[in-house]
């Protein structure tokens, strides 16, 4: 039999311990048998968003669930299933994301370390095997590079499913995105799907906006530097967006979303989770003006239908994903990866867990 489909009995991990320290990178643990509707994988990469970034320094407010894994987006082969998981088979690679798709929804595993149990949810990617439920596991579609596949498990579905699922937008409107990470760029690239007039890329760093250039903004704004309401009316003749998406990350970032957009219609969709026990402030006469806001939950995804129609548009050419992916780090390094993420250095980083895996 292939070793790499032996059923392993223990595992490497990045272990959240202690919220606001780093995470521990340890050995040893061990795996569990699968419950009903529970997949082993052996992980080949994993994707890190702002969502673990935050968890990890005690932002998403108090956890009871510490020590436990940590990872909601990543790509490897299926080692093992339960008896009554049908969605996938050993030996199949798949796409791991938290969004709820088809299948079982599974209970977290727990897993053992010297006595000591190590918590995880529905689906975690930061260790070298992972067991995750059959509504969190999608088949990887053919032909998309599994380094790019990271990407359809939390950034793209969200970003590009704000665009696709939520919005719609109409020919010849406007739409804002605040932020140019993964989220934010990727709803961006999604509008090449529709024939807006006016796409407007916001963020602080001109190398993000410069990019963002290249995916399909029609305009760019730094808001280090300039006053983007005022930017905005100029380019929309001083009515202001059809739409706005914010992937800022901040309550800040939410709030200007909104008052970019036009009153009697217009449309803000915040895709941001900022600190808990923050709140954002808007102005009532706004909406009683008709501007409207909600927020999103990964796009609207449902990922068994959407993630193969985004891998067909990037076979197309329509998406170049692997501008999003600027820098790859071993699993050890994890701890720099969320420190490059912290201070802006990256678009997405990309863990690369095994490399005998491709």
């Amino acid at each position: 039999m292939n070793d790499l489909l032996q059923i392993p009995t223990h595992m490497r991990a990045a272990i959240l311990r202690k919220c606001g320290n780093p995470l521990s990178i340890e050995d040893g643990i061990e795996i569990p048998k699968l419950k009903s509707g529970q997949v082993l994988v052996k992980m080949a990469y994993s994707g890190i968003c702002r969502s673990q970034l935050m968890e990890v320094n005690g932002q998403r407010g108090e956890d009871k669930y510490l020590p436990h894994l940590l990872g909601h987006e990543g790509c490897g082969q299926v080692v093992s299933v339960a008896p009554d998981v049908t969605k996938i088979s050993k030996g199949n690679w798949a796409i791991l994301g938290w969004i709820k798709g088809e299948g079982i929804n599974a209970e977290g595993a727990k897993y053992n370390l010297g006595g000591e149990i190590i918590n995880s949810g529905a689906v975690t990617t930061f260790s070298t095997y992972t067991i995750v439920s059959e509504n969190r596991i999608v088949p990887l579609p053919n032909g998309l590079p599994k380094d790019i596949a990271v990407l359809f498990g939390c950034a793209l579905p969200t970003g590009a499913g704000i665009v696709i699922n939520q919005i719609k937008p109409l020919k010849d409107t406007s739409i804002a995105f605040v932020g140019m990470g993964g989220i934010g760029l990727s709803g961006l690239m999604a509008t090449k799907a529709f024939e807006c007039k006016n796409i407007i890329a916001v963020d602080v760093s001109d190398e993000k906006l410069n990019l963002a250039k290249e995916f399909g903004a029609t305009h760019t704004i730094n808001s280090s530097n300039t006053n983007v309401l005022k930017e905005i009316d100029n380019i929309t003749n001083g009515i202001g967006v059809d739409y706005s998406v914010d992937a800022g990350g901040s309550i800040e970032t939410i709030e200007l979303a909104f008052e970019s957009v036009k009153n009697n219609g217009g449309q803000c969709i915040f895709a941001s989770h900022p600190q808990a026990g923050k709140k954002i402030s808007i102005d009532p006469f706004d909406l009683i003006s008709g501007k409207n806001i909600k927020g999103s939950w990964g796009g609207s995804c449902k990922p068994d239908e959407d993630i193969p129609f985004l891998a067909n548009l990037y076979e197309k050419g329509m998406m170049p994903l692997e501008k999003l992916v600027t820098k790859k780090y071993r699993l050890d390094e994890i701890n720099i990866a969320l420190d490059d993420l912290k201070n802006s250095n990256v678009f997405r980083p990309l863990l690369l867990i095994d490399e005998t895996l491709n």
